[in-house]
């Protein structure tokens, strides 16, 4: 009877720590609440000090503190570390909050981020900055970006919309008031694509005017067409897309300046206009020309581009610009045009010089991870912004059948607007009859 108690007993200790090996690589977030968090918690608190010590993030203290800890302590006068004034656990980390003592900066901790990942023993460690003398140290205890897991609080609202994940466990977001015009580049099968469907799903539900230009014929942007207020799917579609876009922006001025008002949401509801966001899917696509009749085409085209760049967040119209390079080899106005382009987004890409053209002028630190990201995780790119801050980032797996079905969900919320009334594209049929057309016009409001 004992042998066959021990034997379950022991059956039982193999089964759980089975258990526990399965969950490590199955199911990360389980095994990271049951042993992952409570291991690193231990051994940060324990070798919190000797860490900070070693990797030189310790100053002296202050000559009062000293002479009190000399005098009035009869203690050993040590290095004062950051103080630590909040310890929060997450599903997929731990954050830790710290007071930075005089001598210490961000960029300090920042230059120190390997060595505390390793000496803690997590996956990463990311140092965000959130007031002065205050940061958070952000620990992943696993990769979050191998299984991209939104956070349920991420939501779209106003004209922010939520579209990958970090790899701190935080969802990385595209404010349009904050950072208007953005760039995003990346070789074939990077996840450019996945990353703009994510955009228009967020968007589609908010109230704004969706404008696409996909001169690929449209065979991206077509089927989102039930929630687009204009389309363009060629070089002279886009022209006069762009011209009438311009035009709408000089209108918009125009009430500002009846208003006294500086941009839109200066504005009262009322009189404020719809915010517009522009979805350009390949941008080389504006640039280049065949033959020299195309060059005045493209002179409109790139004229128009670095107008609204440059003016257009005022008048609530937003660029968000996709291409596979966006260099001075596109031609005259490129170098320009991308000058303007606040956000930065940089998936996988075939050479060098390609993540130096989205990053090199915004966060030179990351052009080196940019060209480090691995074929088979499509999707993984490096955002950043003029602020010289950048992260990691992961876009999660979606379906154009998904973004299209909720299109045609919030179809209702396209606005009036009749400077777009002739871009209007037309809308796939879901269900086409046998022998009848996949697509029915939409009727045109002049």
């Amino acid at each position: 009877m004992a042998d066959l108690t021990m034997m379950l007993e022991s059956a039982g200790v193999l089964a759980g720590a089975g258990g526990l090996g399965y969950a490590k690589y199955r199911a990360p977030r389980v095994y990271w609440s049951l042993v992952g968090l409570p291991v690193t918690w231990g051994r940060f608190t324990l070798s919190y000090r000797s860490t900070m010590d070693v990797c030189g993030l310790t100053v002296q203290p202050s000559g009062l503190r000293a002479f009190m800890t000399r005098n009035v302590a009869r203690r050993e006068v040590q290095p004062v570390p950051p103080k630590i004034r909040r310890v929060r656990p997450t599903a997929t980390g731990l954050r830790v909050t710290l007071r930075l003592p005089a001598g210490l900066e961000p960029a300090d901790l920042m230059a120190s981020t390997e060595r505390l990942r390793h000496a803690w023993g997590v996956h990463s460690v990311t140092v965000v900055e959130t007031k002065p003398g205050f940061v958070e140290l952000r620990m992943a205890g696993h990769d979050v970006l191998k299984r991209v897991r939104m956070p349920r609080s991420a939501r779209p609202h106003g004209l922010v919309v939520p579209v990958a994940l970090r790899q701190d466990g935080t969802a990385f977001e595209r404010d349009y008031r904050k950072a208007p015009m953005a760039l995003t580049l990346g070789a074939n099968f990077s996840g450019k694509s996945m990353l703009q469907r994510n955009l228009i799903k967020g968007l589609a539900t908010l109230p704004v005017a969706l404008v696409g230009i996909d001169c690929k014929r449209g065979v991206e942007q077509s089927a989102f067409a039930p929630r687009l207020s204009a389309l363009a799917t060629t070089p002279d579609e886009a022209a006069e897309l762009l011209g009438a876009l311009v035009g709408e922006m000089e209108e918009r001025f125009d009430l500002l300046s009846r208003h006294g008002a500086s941009d839109v949401w200066e504005l009262s509801e009322k009189v404020r206009p719809v915010p517009v966001v522009v979805l350009v899917d390949e941008i080389a696509e504006l640039f280049l020309i065949s033959s020299r009749k195309d060059e005045e085409r493209r002179e409109r085209i790139v004229t128009a581009l670095i107008r609204l760049a440059q003016m257009a967040r005022a008048a609530g119209i937003y660029l968000e610009i996709c291409g596979q390079r966006f260099g001075s080899d596109l031609g005259k106005g490129a170098t320009m045009l991308r000058a303007q382009l606040t956000a930065r987004i940089v998936h996988r890409v075939n050479d060098k010089q390609t993540a130096e053209m989205g990053l090199a002028d915004v966060a030179p630190d990351a052009v080196q991870v940019a060209c480090l990201i691995p074929m088979e995780r499509p999707g993984t790119a490096v955002a950043a912004d003029t602020s010289g801050g950048w992260s990691k980032i992961r876009t999660p797996e979606i379906s154009k059948s998904e973004v299209a079905a909720v299109c045609r969900e919030f179809a209702h919320l396209v606005p009036d607007l009749p400077f777009l009334a002739p871009f209007r594209p037309p809308v796939p049929v879901e269900t086409p009859a046998p022998g009848r057309s996949l697509v029915k016009p939409r009727p045109v409001t002049e």
